[in-house]
């Protein structure tokens, strides 16, 4: 990826309020681990802890009146897109002043108020949405972009290639980020992709695609911002690979026993084969 790096420097204060919401968000999902522990939880909660960085970082770089579209595992980008935190509350306990009046639950927190216009159930369902909006945003030319989140093991189905395919070939301003944890749901991802950086497969599309450092705040800042901005200019997609670790389970029934790798580690570049998953 060849674009320049954003002018605008980050500051202390920028660097204070963002460390504020990642210690928010892990607050809230320590909070919410210990609702369901009590049996107060109704449905299923997938948490993000180890990815604040992803999710304060990249939602950072967007304007107030962006798009935005989560996974399941979205409770990280609804705070840090500025939900309402009793109302994100609510929605998990399944309580009507809840996000969604209670009928989602924690993997369904949208705000259309807040650009979050949706955080989906299936795996790979919020880039479809997403690629919906930036062409909406493109053809009412309002200069909107759409920001859209999935993990590495929707990088291997169907909606991933048909969603980069359609946002290349119309120009569509829309950012694909993905959190790549290592494990899709239980399956490590040496186990279930053949390549060791998923941003390669932007070349098939004629997109830029690169590996950002996820646990660098100030990294994925700095990219998703370059690639916002690509898009506002009319110049397409972008995706993004951001490479970060998921310290609890695929979900509450995961007790998350075998841990990472030894040999895991972080970079932005392209990673030995050894280094991803299972040796």
């Amino acid at each position: 990826m060849s674009q320049a790096v954003v002018t605008r420097d980050t500051t202390a204060q920028d660097r204070l309020a963002w460390y504020r919401q990642m210690l928010l968000i892990r607050l809230f999902e320590d909070r919410v681990q210990q609702l369901y522990d009590e049996n107060l939880l109704p449905g299923t909660t997938h948490l993000s802890q180890g990815q604040e960085a992803v999710a304060v970082g990249a939602v950072a770089a967007l304007e107030s009146d962006d798009y935005l579209s989560v996974t399941y595992r979205g409770h990280g980008q609804a705070l840090a897109r500025g939900v309402d935190i009793d109302a994100a509350f609510a929605e998990i306990l399944g309580r009507a002043s809840g996000l969604s009046h209670g009928l989602g639950g924690s993997m369904h927190l949208i705000d259309r108020s807040k650009g979050l216009i949706a955080s989906s159930g299936i795996v790979g369902g919020s880039m479809p949405i997403a690629l919906g909006a930036a062409m909406s945003a493109k053809l009412q030319k309002n200069n909107r972009v759409a920001l859209t989140f999935f993990g590495d093991g929707a990088s291997n189905i169907g909606t991933f290639h048909e969603s980069l395919n359609m946002a290349a070939v119309w120009k569509a301003p829309v950012v694909f980020a993905c959190e790549n944890n290592l494990y899709g749901e239980f399956s490590p991802i040496r186990a279930t992709t053949p390549i060791d950086d998923i941003a390669t497969r932007a070349s098939s599309y004629g997109m830029p695609g690169e590996v950002v450092d996820g646990n660098d705040i100030e990294a994925v800042f700095e990219r998703v911002s370059v690639a916002v901005e690509r898009g506002r200019r009319g110049d397409g997609p972008t995706l993004l690979e951001c490479k970060t670790y998921r310290y609890r389970g695929h979900s509450r029934s995961d007790p998350a026993s075998i841990g990472r790798p030894a040999n895991w580690r972080l970079g932005s570049s392209v990673t030995q084969s050894t280094a991803w998953g299972v040796a």
